[in-house]
């Protein structure tokens, strides 16, 4: 994880390209101390993306078939790692901006979801896919997708795990426009500096009412997605899941 400030503006950048971005626990717990880091009195946005062509491809398959942990242990790493992460989005002082790059699944979806606003390039894609190692969305996956795209579409997107473009996940309103590549920093560019020129005190008051008034505590949510996490990770399904992509074949679910 990159963590570069200038000029009001923190960029925090997933720095592994060679696996589209995949993050591994100690990059979530990197950007969330980094999300937490974040003061209206020293910043006035941050800006999250992807080094390369890919935004964050979701989690590491090869550490999750590594992985040997009870359900307590699963519990709190979903809860006090990834839900920490999507917390830290969630209640950042300032407006958070993902600037898309690429494609964005698993909980790379999850984090575009969490921020406040997004920018996509015309050859991103977008992917619910936890369901394809048999697992459930996380890192606030499950409080988000729905509040942004509806609840029909988000159940289609999580119980399918299908990739759309970046047009259709932009009519679902996931995104905040869909551009060109090589006018991908012109348009967040564009955003932070309207964001500079606001109040940004006024801007962290107003999304923490506006977070508040959706109903159901997101915090309730992310206690209830842990806990459904930790369910499916002592799944079938989601051993054969793992093991069908470390093969380079389609899972076969019983």
């Amino acid at each position: 994880m990159r963590i570069e400030d200038a000029d009001g503006v923190r960029r925090l950048t997933f720095d592994r390209p060679e696996v589209k971005n995949a993050l591994t626990a100690d990059a979530a717990r990197e950007l969330a101390a980094a999300v937490e880091e974040l003061d209206s009195k020293t910043h006035d946005a941050a800006v999250l993306t992807g080094a390369g062509d890919a935004f964050c491809a979701g989690g590491d398959i090869e550490a999750m078939a590594e992985r040997d942990e009870t359900a307590h242990e699963a519990y709190e790493r979903v809860r006090e790692t990834l839900g920490r992460v999507a917390e830290a989005l969630l209640t950042a002082p300032v407006p958070v901006v993902a600037r898309v790059n690429g494609d964005a699944t698993g909980a790379g979806l999850s984090l575009v979801a969490a921020c406040d606003f997004a920018y996509a390039t015309g050859e991103a894609r977008f992917a619910a896919s936890f369901v394809n190692v048999g697992l459930v969305p996380d890192l606030g996956g499950t409080v988000t997708l729905s509040r942004l795209v509806g609840l029909r579409a988000a159940k289609e997107l999580a119980f399918t795990g299908k990739l759309i473009p970046a047009a259709e996940a932009d009519e679902l309103g996931l995104l905040n426009g869909v551009v060109p590549a090589d006018e991908l920093d012109a348009a967040v560019d564009e955003t932070v500096e309207t964001l500079s020129k606001r109040p940004t005190e006024s801007i962290g008051l107003a999304k923490e009412v506006i977070h508040a008034n959706l109903g159901r505590s997101w915090r309730d949510g992310l206690e209830r997605e842990a806990q459904a996490q930790t369910l499916a990770y002592d799944t079938d399904a989601h051993e054969e899941g793992v093991n069908a992509f470390l093969e380079s074949r389609r899972p076969e679910f019983e």
